[in-house]
Formats: structure tokens, C-alpha cells, sequence
């Protein structure tokens, strides 16, 4: 049988069909969603939406959907940030009973979305101290006594007070200015009546002045103790948001404005009579 030469086998290539070209790249594409894995990866397409080199997808079938991968990672991330404000919310304000067990899929019925994001909210807020978990049932919301709440305002004190008072003899007064904005935020929050809110600024506000030590293991520590003294809604020093509640959270706002004025005018006297009222150090 005569051999095809050199030039028959490039006259068939160049008749042949060009089957990659039929085919568009976005054919391979299937939308991720949140909790599933990357069906592209399994596959072999690269991030251009060719087939990554060594693999076949010659048998896949084509389903041209849209490209969203990208939309739909930045969504699972906001959707598991936006369970985690709204939890911390619903504790500071007392939606979320301290001693009831509630379940992931429950809460995801009541939000609107899968039990994934909700869980791994609530793992989160188990890491905090918030809620601790009951096997097979869900998660249960602590509750904090007087003692466990005096004891973490204190440590709070002893770690914040040196700080602030070492930055007061050390930083000029226009560094200060640069915390009016939160210390207003705060006042703000505090006439509105809403804990959750109320809580944010202030932490905001704390995080502000300690930010300004450059110490980035001292915010996260900071940060951690402060969430354990508001979450969940406990007997502490601002009480429940009621017929007084506003009234002592503007108190407490109060006493960030005035910290404030005493450290612009280098009032080291002052600055330290109100830091340490702000913790609870003084009756």
C-alpha cells in the first residue's frame, strides 16, 4: 500500500475541521458556587478559559453558561461576613437569648441563606467566646455572670491604661485631633439607643487610640477582649439599652470627648483621672 507523503498529510491537516476553534472557551465554564469546589480546577481550564496543558477535555460536554467565578467567591466571602455582623448584632441586642441552643440551619432558614455560612459564622463566634458548641444539637449562647464581665473589664484596664497614658506623654496634641471623628461617631451611636451599633463605634474609637502605639498584636488582643465584654448582652457596666440605657451610653461616649480635649491640652492629670473611669478603676 503506497505511504501518504509529506505534502497529502499536510493537504488533510489543513482540510481538517478546526474542532478548538468551533469550540469557544467559555463552554467549559460552570459557575461556582458557595461551598462548592472549582469545577474549572477539576477539569484543567486555566484562568484564561483554555484547557490547561497535560489535560483532556476533548469528552467534556460544552455548557455555555456566563463566567462568574470571580462574582461568586467575592458573594460566599460577603455572605459569611454579612452572617457574622448580623449574629453579632442580634447578641449585643439581645435577639439571640443567652443559655437557648440555636441551629445553623434554622438561622439560615431565617436569613435567607444555606446553613454553610451560617456555621462557619458560628464557629467564629465559638473562637470569641460568644456561644460554645452542643454536639449534634447546635450552638448555645453563654451567659456571662457579673464576675466573668469585672474580670475582663479589669484586664481590659490593665492592658489599655498604661498604654494610653504612655502615648500621652508622648505624642503632640495634633495626633489626638485625629480621633474626633470617631470619638463623635460614638456620641452618635449612643443617642441612637442601639447597643450593636453603640458597640461598633466604640470599638472603633478604642482602636483608633491604641492604633496609635504601632502595636498590631495589641489591636487583635484589644479587639478580642472587647468583643468578649459586649457579646453576648450581659450585666455590664452600660446595663441594658432601656428607660436608662441611653442615657449611660452617651455617658460613656462623654467620657471619649473629654479624654480627648484632656490629651489635646496635655492635661496628663486629667487625661488619667478620665482613662481610668472609663475602665471602671474608680468608683
Amino acid at each position: 500500500m503506497e505511504q501518504a507523503g509529506p505534502r497529502s498529510r499536510q493537504a488533510a491537516a489543513a482540510s481538517a475541521p478546526d474542532v478548538t476553534a468551533a469550540r469557544p472557551a467559555s463552554a467549559y465554564r460552570v459557575p461556582m458556587q458557595p461551598g462548592v469546589a472549582d469545577v474549572d480546577r477539576e477539569r484543567g481550564i486555566a484562568a484564561d478559559g483554555t484547557a490547561a496543558r497535560g489535560e483532556h477535555t476533548h469528552s467534556e460536554t460544552p455548557i455555555p453558561l456566563p463566567r462568574t467565578p470571580e462574582r461568586a467567591v467575592v458573594q460566599r466571602a460577603s455572605v459569611r461576613g454579612q452572617i457574622l455582623d448580623a449574629l453579632r448584632a442580634a447578641l449585643a441586642g439581645g435577639e439571640l437569648t443567652p443559655g437557648e441552643v440555636y441551629s445553623a440551619p434554622a438561622l439560615g432558614d431565617q436569613f435567607g441563606v444555606s446553613a454553610t455560612p451560617v456555621r462557619e459564622a458560628m464557629q467564629q463566634l465559638a473562637i470569641e467566646g460568644a456561644i460554645e458548641v452542643v454536639p449534634n444539637r447546635g450552638f448555645r449562647v453563654v451567659r456571662r455572670g457579673a464576675r466573668e464581665l469585672a474580670e475582663l473589664a479589669e484586664v481590659r484596664a490593665l492592658l489599655q491604661v498604661p498604654v494610653i497614658m504612655r502615648l500621652a506623654r508622648t505624642l503632640p496634641a495634633d495626633r489626638w485631633s485625629e480621633l474626633r471623628p470617631l470619638a463623635d461617631e460614638t456620641a452618635r451611636a449612643a443617642s441612637s439607643g442601639c447597643r450593636a451599633t453603640y458597640g461598633e463605634a466604640d470599638r472603633a474609637f478604642h482602636r483608633g487610640v491604641l492604633g496609635l502605639a504601632g502595636n498590631e498584636q495589641l489591636l487583635q488582643i484589644a479587639d478580642d477582649l472587647h468583643r468578649r465584654t459586649q457579646l453576648p448582652l450581659g450585666v455590664g457596666r452600660l446595663g441594658d439599652v432601656g428607660s436608662g440605657g441611653r442615657v449611660e451610653l452617651m455617658a460613656d461616649a462623654a467620657e471619649h470627648i473629654a479624654l480627648l480635649d484632656a490629651l489635646m491640652a496635655d492635661d496628663l492629670e486629667a487625661a488619667c483621672c478620665l482613662v481610668e473611669k472609663h475602665f471602671g478603676m474608680v468608683g
